[in-house]
């Protein structure tokens, strides 16, 4: 099978599976992901193919969406052969979809120039003003609280730790998102999340001025 028609085939598989999805890892968010991997491999001369393919198929061997990383890691394998991907096609794409998943912050570095984009890829729509509204549509999902100022963010953690702890929703800025800006691997992702960081900071900071209820203080007010 030619490749484009792989790729537009494993888009409508995706977009099938994931369209229904509320957690904020719906088909949206994998095509945004795919448009960002594909032009941050244009700049860096990376293999658009495998930088595609692994941001489509992602999300789908996130235990936040299937049962288990190996079943949905075997899924995509199977899909990917049958579709007429090479045995090094595959590997590439499941050696970036397992590595490329934050884990508290304690995972391994990618291996791949192609790995490099797609975790930046994915990163930048984990921040910024879509990153926001992400963070809550899943923390809803999860049926978390959306503050709790007794509850202070966790400073470290181990992946097990990350994974299980229920934490608030606003502590997750604290603990993962405003991170993920010194955690860009390219120069084009590292400027877009310069931004995207900037408005989180200011969304946090208004977030915080608002929480006691209060009335804000006014210009030109004694």
């Amino acid at each position: 099978m030619e490749t484009d028609r792989m790729i537009m085939e494993a888009r409508e598989y995706v977009k099938d599976r994931l369209k229904s999805e509320p957690s904020g890892h719906d088909w949206w968010h994998i095509y945004r992901v795919a448009e960002w991997a594909k032009r941050l491999a244009e700049q860096e001369g990376a293999n658009p193919v495998v930088c595609e393919l692994a941001a489509l198929f992602h999300d789908l061997a996130d235990e936040k969406i299937v049962a288990s990383k190996e079943e949905g890691m075997a899924a995509i394998s199977s899909w990917l052969t049958e579709h007429g991907a090479d045995a090094a096609l595959v590997d590439h794409v499941l050696e970036i979809i397992g590595t490329m998943s934050y884990g508290g912050g304690g995972g391994r570095p990618m291996s791949t120039l192609e790995g490099r984009v797609v975790q930046d890829a994915d990163r930048l729509d984990a921040i910024g003003a879509i990153g926001i509204a992400r963070t809550f549509a899943f923390g809803g999902s999860r049926g978390r609280l959306m503050y709790d100022p007794a509850e202070p963010p966790r400073t470290s953690m181990t992946q097990e730790e990350y994974r299980s702890r229920q934490g608030t929703t606003v502590n997750h800025f604290y603990e993962k998102l405003l991170k993920l800006k010194d955690l860009m691997n390219t120069p084009a992702a590292q400027r877009e999340a310069a931004a995207r960081h900037a408005f989180m900071e200011q969304f946090l900071a208004q977030f915080q001025r608002e929480w006691p209820g209060e009335e804000a203080p006014r210009k030109g007010r004694n």
